[in-house]
């Protein structure tokens, strides 16, 4: 039933987004901020209690529809479970944007190049060249698929329901959400830090990331180069800085390169600044334009295996 509900969400999505995702995912962050400004005293015991305040109307409100789904009937809650899987995964953020890339550079319009890139990821690219927007598409590219479509897949094998899903997409909205400071309003002018209140929804992420991004690297070795794809997870995920993500966005990069053969991160531009350093990963060979169709190809493959053994293990329990 779960593969069900996972294969009608990701054709649902392939053929038109959901109208209203950024307009759910502003209104859970409104609230957080919300809640922020409210019990923001700058301990990390207040950041745990908002976090739990955060994160329990979503995932309360799941479980009760889907609970009175399957109490109507079974084939209910599947239903259920596909709308919040379409609604929640995001795997068509991915591949469209990636593929807009990829056609403007067949067209040879690195400018159009450039503007799906910010679209898509933001930040400056006004100078970028060819080589720079691949390296960037193709970094956003892996973290996207993990975050929005392999660790929601886990979570939502995982916990009953749409429940696992509805907590982890929640958890990466809200440790996005307060990290930083946060500038007052008219009400609360002054400056307040969200390093130690954020501090427990960053913790959780990281908790809930453990597993699934560790499955993740493991089928980009299994469906690219395994052997360049292991070493690289192994000798370099933990170099990649906490403020980009930490190991977990490491250990994506890292195995995501090493399974394409590439070097990716190194150092990124900023406008009117000095480049900010970052680790190297992967292997030797520079990222090109002409990576990007193997790029998308890798997380395709990856996405297919998970499918493949979510098959697999529902005939194990359906046998007899």
């Amino acid at each position: 039933m779960n593969l069900l509900a996972i294969l009608a969400a990701l054709g649902l999505e392939q053929w038109r987004a959901f109208a209203w995702r950024v307009a759910v995912e502003r209104a859970f962050v409104g609230y957080a901020r919300r809640l922020e400004r409210q019990l923001n005293g700058g301990t990390p015991g207040q950041g745990a209690v908002a976090t739990a305040l955060a994160l329990a109307p979503p995932v309360l409100l799941a479980w009760l529809l889907w609970w009175a789904a399957n109490e109507v009937h079974p084939l209910l809650g599947v239903v259920l479970n596909a709308l919040v899987l379409y609604l929640l995964m995001g795997f068509r953020r991915f591949s469209h944007a990636l593929s807009l890339i990829i056609q403007a550079f067949k067209d040879g319009d690195i400018a159009a190049a450039r503007r799906a890139l910010a679209g898509w990821r933001g930040g400056w690219t006004s100078e970028l060249g060819s080589d720079d927007i691949a390296r960037l598409a193709i970094e956003r590219g892996l973290v996207d698929a993990y975050r929005q479509v392999f660790a929601v897949l886990f979570w939502f094998l995982v916990l009953p329901g749409p429940i696992g899903a509805v907590l982890y997409r929640a958890t990466v909205l809200l440790a996005a959400e307060w990290q930083g400071d946060a500038i007052g309003d008219d009400t609360t002018p002054v400056l307040r830090s969200r390093a130690e209140f954020g501090r427990a929804a960053r913790a959780l992420l990281v908790l809930l990331d453990w597993i699934p991004v560790r499955l993740t690297a493991l089928s980009f070795a299994i469906v690219g180069d395994f052997e360049d794809a292991a070493y690289c997870w192994r000798m370099q995920a933990k170099t990649w800085p906490a403020t980009e993500g930490g190991e977990t966005v490491g250990t994506v990069l890292a195995s995501g390169a090493g399974a394409l053969g590439v070097h990716l991160g190194g150092p990124l531009a900023v406008l009117g600044g000095e480049p900010v350093v970052r680790p190297e990963l992967g292997m030797d060979d520079p990222v090109t334009p002409e990576i990007l169709p193997s790029a998308m190809g890798l997380v395709w493959r990856a996405l297919v295996l998970w499918l493949v053994l979510i098959l697999l293990i529902t005939l194990a329990n359906v046998a007899p």
